[in-house]
Order: C-alpha cells, then sequence, then structure tokens
C-alpha cells in the first residue's frame, strides 16, 4: 500500500499472479515505465540490483541502485562465457553508478568497486513482532528450504542435544528430491517441519522459541530473519558469514558461531541472552523508520549534487 500514486505493470504482485522471482521480463516492463516519466521525478530508485544500469544515461535523473544480492566475481561471470562479461559491463559503468548495499559485507565482497557508495540496512515494522520475554523450551530454523540456508547444520545440532526444532520456510519443487532424501528422514517427534507459515503468524512462531538457529552456508548480503527473530526477543545463534556479525552482537543478542560444536555450546548457554536487549537491537538499527531516513537523507544529497 502507498499513499502516492501507484503505477504499476501488473494487476497484483507478481508472487501473488504466480511468476517466478527470478523472470526478468516484468522487471524489464517495470523499468522501462518508470524511465519513460524519468522527468516527472527527482530521482529514480531501482531494487532491482543493477538491473537499471543499461537505463542510467537516457536521463539526467539520479539513478539510484539497491544491491540486495552479491556482486561476486564467481556469480556474474560464466564459464565459457563470451567477452563482454556482465563484470566487464559493470565495470565499465562503475563511475557514474550511485550503489547502495545493504551491508559492510556485501560492499567488502563486491566484486565491482562503486566509487560512489553507501551501506543502508533494510529495515522491518517492528510493530508486525510483539516481543515476548517468557518463551518456550524449543528451537526454530527458519527461510527457504535449501542447503545454503543451514537447515541440516541445524537439524545436526538439535539432535545431538536431544532437543525439539521446529522448522518452517518455503519448499520450492526444485527443492523437494533435497528435502526428501535429507530432511525428511530425521523429522521426528521432536524434529518438525510446519511449512511455509503466513506473515500472521509469524510474530509467535518467532516470539514462542528459546532461539532462532541460523547455521548458512553463504555469504548472505543481509539476513531479515535474524532481525524478525531479534524482534520478539528471540536471540539469534548463527554461522560468521556474510552480514551476521553486523546483526547479531555477539554474546547480547545471540552468538556467533563457527561450526555444529560451537553452535551447540551456544544453544546450552542461550538463557544467559537477556531478550530485551534483542528487541532493542532491532529497534535501534533494524527499523523501517530508521531504513526510510537514511534512504531520505541520501535522496536529497544526490538531488542537490
Amino acid at each position: 500500500k502507498t499513499k502516492a500514486k501507484l503505477v504499476s505493470v501488473t494487476p497484483k504482485s507478481l508472487i501473488k499472479a504466480g511468476y517466478s522471482w527470478q523472470d526478468p521480463f516484468w522487471n524489464l516492463e517495470n523499468l522501462s515505465t518508470a524511465f519513460k516519466m524519468a522527468e516527472k521525478f527527482d530521482i529514480i530508485h531501482s531494487h532491482l540490483d543493477l538491473w537499471a544500469l543499461p537505463f542510467q544515461d537516457l536521463t539526467r535523473v539520479p539513478v539510484l541502485h539497491t544491491l540486495h544480492n552479491q556482486l561476486y566475481k564467481a556469480s556474474i561471470t560464466r564459464e565459457g562465457e563470451r567477452k563482454p562479461t556482465r563484470l566487464e559491463i559493470f565495470e565499465k559503468h562503475k563511475k557514474e553508478t550511485l550503489a547502495v548495499f545493504i551491508s559492510k559485507s556485501e560492499r567488502k565482497q563486491s566484486a565491482v568497486r562503486f566509487p560512489k557508495n553507501w551501506v543502508i540496512y533494510n529495515g522491518i515494522n517492528i510493530t508486525q513482532f510483539k516481543f515476548n520475554p517468557k518463551p518456550k523450551s524449543h528451537f526454530i530454523w527458519i527461510a527457504r528450504i535449501d542447503p545454503f540456508k543451514g537447515i541440516e547444520n541445524a537439524i545436526r545440532a538439535t539432535e545431538i542435544l536431544d532437543v525439539e526444532l521446529l522448522l518452517a520456510g518455503r519448499l520450492d519443487p526444485a527443492r523437494k528430491k533435497y528435502f526428501e532424501t535429507k530432511i525428511r528422514p530425521h523429522l521426528s517427534r521432536k524434529i518438525r517441519y510446519l511449512g511455509e507459515l503466513p506473515q500472521e503468524e509469524l510474530s509467535d512462531f518467532y516470539g514462542q522459541a528459546k532461539a532462532c538457529l541460523y547455521p548458512i552456508e553463504w555469504e548472505e548480503p543481509f539476513g531479515l530473519i535474524m532481525v524478525e527473530a531479534m524482534a520478539t526477543g528471540t536471540p539469534v545463534i548463527a554461522y560468521r558469514r556474510g552480514s551476521v556479525p553486523e546483526i547479531v552482537k555477539n554474546g547480547e543478542t545471540g552468538f556467533v558461531v563457527e561450526n555444529i560444536e560451537e553452535m551447540v555450546e551456544a544453544m546450552k548457554k542461550i538463557d544467559e541472552i537477556d531478550r530485551a536487549k534483542c528487541r532493542q537491537r532491532v529497534e535501534k538499527y533494524f527499523s523501517y523508520q530508521k531504513m526510510v531516513d537514511e534512504y531520505e537523507k541520501l535522496y536529497y544529497s544526490l538531488i542537490h549534487l
């Protein structure tokens, strides 16, 4: 919902319409529509990573790009790909590109060094997440079902301690075989898969947990799940990958660990964490008000360049 005039290229969101989030064609349609109207705006802000990059030379209006995915060299150059590679195209435009990274980690690991860049953390609507000072005794893991999200690590840790674990998240058709062979054999009375949860159930799911396990196996630019869990007071135990050390304050809002052994030890002492401090950290650094304020300051600075 927006108070502004919404110009939409589709009658409903792409997810609700059943389109894949990886399908680029609606993104291009959206960008094309925006740039046709460019002179009506003070600034164009794209959250489609660098899809808007080829359009930015068509207008004198500043174009800001928020990069939600890594620009690793390995991920943007393909073996056997003809030149110019995507990396070379990004390098070609980097001097005039205005780039926002969503974590310091993402910026540090970017294969492209943009001279004009900023870091602005993602923010959430904290009012959607109720603080719970008195959780139950179980642990949770929540994410899209994918080996890189660390679901097997979470299962192994809870099996070692013989504690209860609730799993939740979307299961895409492409990961069904993985789920059936690697995850389902571990499901039991203590380890249960709840499926993908609707938004209205997330607050209770997070808040009732003793801790949220987040042993990811990739350099994730920003983990919203960690922020949502902490907003309810639930501490996070996560692997030191990507943005984790920027979001979780080790020993205060959870624990940042290196492996399963350290995760197990952290789970044993999770009651040492003050749940109120988890909520306070989100309020201070990861609210949508904080994010909006940072973007607004940046907009004004770019408009007056």
